[in-house]
C-alpha cells in the first residue's frame, strides 16, 4: 500500500479515536507507533521507543513549561487575581460597560502571569462574575466577556502555548514572546471598544457603577504593583536579556510564592495544591509532546506533510490563499479540541508547507514567497496560528472557556454566553485581518530588541 495513503488512514483513525473521548495523547501514541509498526516493522520501532521519551523531554527550552504553570497555580493561591480586578475596576468602573472592561483588563493582567486561557478564565471568572451580577450586567455580556477575556491568557507572555509552538517549529522562544506583546495589547483594545460599542447598542445590558472615591482608587493601584512586579521581573527581564525564559521563570515562581508568604496566603497546603496541578498539567502536555513526536515521526516516514507541502505548492493557490486555507482549518479544528492539543497536533503538518512554499515554487532569486526570511515567518504564523487557535475557545460546539464559565454561572444558558462572545469573535477577526495586512505588528518589537 502507498506510504502516503497509509498516513492519511491514520490521520483518520485518529480524528475517530479523539471524536470516541480518547485522550488525545493516547490516540496520538497509539497511531503514531502502529503506524510505523505497519510502515517499519517492530525493530524500527522499538529501536525508535528507546530514546524517544528521553529525546524528547531533555530539550532545555521544554523546562520552562512547568515553571510558568507553577507560578500560574501559586498566582491563583494568593489573590493576584482579586486586587488586578479591584484594580481595573477603580480604573475603569466608572464608565458605562465598565466593569465589563475591569473584567477584560484584569484577564489581561492575570494572564500576564498565569499564560494559561483555562486557568485565566476560571480565576477571573470567580472573583469577577459576583461583581457584574451585583451592578446589573446582562447574562449574555457578564458571561461573555469573561469568557472572551479568558483567551488573553494564551498570547500575552508569558504564554505555554508560546514555548510549545517555538519549540515545534525551532524558533526562539525569546522571539516568540517578543513577537506576541504588541497583538496581545491590540487584543485588549478591540476588547475594550467592543464592550463600548455593545453597551451603546444595548444600553441596558452595562451599565455604569462601581467606581469608588479617590482613596479607593490609589488603595486599588497600589495592589496590583505586585503584579507588575512580577510582570517586570520575567517579561522585562527576558526583553532586557537578562535572563533566558527558564531563570525567569524559575524567578517569577519565587517573586509570586515570596508575594504569597508575605500576605499570609502561602500555606503549605497551598504549596501542596499547587505542585500537584503543576504535576499534573505538566505530565498531561509531556504526554501529548511524546505521542505528537511519534506521530510526527509516523507521517514523515509516510510522506504526509511532504505529499501536502507538493499538493499547495502545486495547487495554483497563491502563497496567501493557502495561508487562509490553514488559518481556516484552526479555527474549525478549534471548535472540536482544545487549543494546546491542536497546536500539537496540526502545526507540524502545517508548518513544513508554508515554509516549502516561502521557499519553493513562489520564491525568486531576490525574495521569498511570503517577502521575509524563513525565521520571520516563523514568528509572524505563530502569532496569527495562536490567535485564530484562540477562537476556537469561545467558538461552539466545544468552546472550552464557556464551559468553564458555564460551571460558575449555571443559571445562564450557554447559548446565552455564546451569544456574549460573538461580539468578541468579530473584533478577533479584525485583529487577524490586521496581523495579516501589517505583519510588523508581530515583527517589528523581535527585530528591535534582537530577540
Amino acid at each position: 500500500m502507498d506510504p502516503v495513503l497509509i498516513g492519511i488512514l491514520g490521520l483518520v483513525l485518529l480524528l475517530v479515536l479523539i471524536a470516541i473521548r480518547m485522550p488525545i495523547g493516547y490516540a496520538m501514541i497509539l497511531v503514531g507507533a502502529g503506524g510505523v509498526l505497519v510502515l517499519n516493522g517492530a525493530d524500527v520501532l522499538l529501536a525508535q521507543l528507546k530514546t524517544l521519551a528521553y529525546g524528547q523531554f531533555s530539550i532545555y527550552d521544554l523546562s520552562v513549561v512547568p515553571m510558568f504553570i507553577l507560578m500560574g497555580a501559586l498566582a491563583t493561591k494568593t489573590g493576584l487575581s482579586r486586587d488586578l480586578f479591584r484594580a481595573a475596576n477603580a480604573w475603569f468602573g466608572w464608565m458605562r460597560g465598565g466593569t465589563a472592561m475591569a473584567s477584560i483588563a484584569s484577564c489581561a493582567g492575570f494572564g500576564a502571569v498565569c499564560g494559561s486561557s483555562l486557568a485565566t478564565a476560571s480565576t477571573m471568572g470567580k472573583v469577577a462574575l459576583p461583581e457584574l451580577r451585583r451592578y446589573g450586567y446582562s447574562p449574555a455580556l457578564a458571561t461573555g466577556s469573561i469568557a472572551a477575556g479568558g483567551v488573553l491568557g494564551i498570547l500575552i507572555p508569558p504564554s505555554v502555548a508560546l514555548v510549545i509552538y517555538a519549540i515545534i517549529v525551532e524558533a526562539n522562544i525569546v522571539a516568540m514572546f517578543e513577537a506576541a506583546l504588541i497583538p496581545g495589547l491590540i487584543a485588549v483594545l478591540l476588547f475594550l471598544v467592543t464592550i463600548g460599542i455593545y453597551v451603546r447598542i444595548f444600553p441596558g445590558s452595562g451599565p455604569a457603577g462601581g467606581a469608588g472615591d479617590r482613596t479607593e482608587f490609589w488603595a486599588a493601584t497600589r495592589g496590583v504593583l505586585p503584579t507588575l512586579f512580577v510582570f517586570g521581573l520575567v517579561i522585562g527581564g527576558i526583553y532586557a536579556g537578562l535572563y533566558n525564559p527558564t531563570p525567569a521563570a524559575a524567578i517569577g515562581v519565587f517573586a509570586v510564592f515570596v508575594f504569597g508568604l508575605l500576605r499570609g496566603q502561602m500555606s503549605l497546603r497551598d504549596l501542596r495544591d499547587s505542585a500537584l496541578e503543576t504535576a499534573a498539567t505538566s505530565g498531561m502536555i509531556y504526554l501529548i509532546l511524546l505521542g505528537a513526536e511519534l506521530l510526527k515521526i509516523f507521517m514523515s516516514r509516510a510522506r504526509v506533510p511532504q505529499a501536502a507541502a507538493e499538493w499547495a505548492v502545486n495547487s495554483g493557490l497563491t502563497p496567501m490563499m493557502v495561508l487562509l486555507v490553514l488559518l481556516l482549518a484552526l479555527i474549525l479544528l478549534g471548535c472540536l479540541m482544545d487549543s494546546l492539543s491542536m497546536i500539537l497536533l496540526v502545526l507540524p503538518f502545517f508548518w513544513p508547507v508554508l515554509s516549502e512554499i516561502n521557499g519553493g515554487l513562489y520564491a525568486t532569486a531576490d525574495t521569498s514567497a511570503f517577502g521575509m526570511s524563513t525565521e520571520d515567518l516563523k514568528i509572524w504564523f505563530g502569532i496569527l496560528a495562536l490567535v485564530v487557535v484562540e477562537l476556537g475557545l469561545i467558538t461552539p460546539p466545544v468552546g472550552m472557556n464557556v464551559f468553564v464559565i458555564n460551571s460558575l454561572a449555571r443559571d445562564v444558558p450557554m447559548m446565552t454566553t455564546f451569544r456574549g462572545v460573538a461580539p468578541f469573535f468579530l473584533s478577533e477577526i479584525v485583529r487577524v485581518g490586521l496581523l495579516l495586512a501589517f505583519p510588523a505588528l508581530s515583527l517589528w518589537l523581535p527585530q528591535v530588541l534582537g530577540g
